[in-house]
């Protein structure tokens, strides 16, 4: 696996390093030696699933409040997805700034996404599949979120014709509560 630092201090693009031959390609994901050398949190609580139906489906952006906050690698196993993360972490110099990039079943690049980031994904295609692998358990009452379009962060998502958003990730508040 190549590790590659994204803007934000702490989330990384993880490539994998395929072996080809004639039954197609082999390549690790996951190997919890690699990520704790790179001083990355290595325990998986917990994998999941997201499916989505239709072109421009948006989820996010979601975190888990104090302590159960979670690090997330995060894999589009088919179709594409535009990836966001957004540093929340009190006092980081990246606090508030977002990154994005196009995740797909080809490429089988991922993002880390480390404890204090707020996430979310729009699809660029239809049926597209994302794997989650995650450090803490899911804890309903520590369910957090903040607004996708939020102006304190002016993400820049790719144009959708129709953007399927459900109407909890529509409720949640401005970051700032303007």
């Amino acid at each position: 696996m190549k590790f590659v630092e994204t803007p934000l201090r702490g989330a990384y693009l993880v490539e994998t390093e395929r072996h080809e031959d004639e039954r197609g390609f082999f390549a690790r994901t996951w190997c919890r030696e690699e990520f704790s050398a790179h001083g990355l949190v290595a325990e998986l609580a917990q994998c999941s699933i997201s499916r989505n139906g239709d072109v421009g489906t948006l989820r996010g952006l979601h975190f888990q409040r104090a302590p159960h906050e979670e690090a997330k690698l995060v894999r589009c196993t088919e179709g594409a997805i535009f990836d966001v993360i957004v540093d929340l972490r009190p006092g980081s110099p990246s606090h508030a700034e977002w990154f994005g990039v196009e995740l797909d079943a080809e490429s089988a690049t991922a993002i880390y996404i480390p404890k204090g980031f707020a996430h979310g994904f729009q699809t660029l295609v239809d049926g597209a599949e994302v794997l989650y692998m995650i450090s803490s358990p899911y804890v309903p009452a520590a369910s957090a979120g903040v607004r996708w379009d939020d102006p304190a962060f002016g993400i820049d998502w790719p144009p959708a014709a129709v953007r399927t958003i459900s109407e909890r990730d529509r409720a949640w508040a401005n970051y700032l509560h303007d």
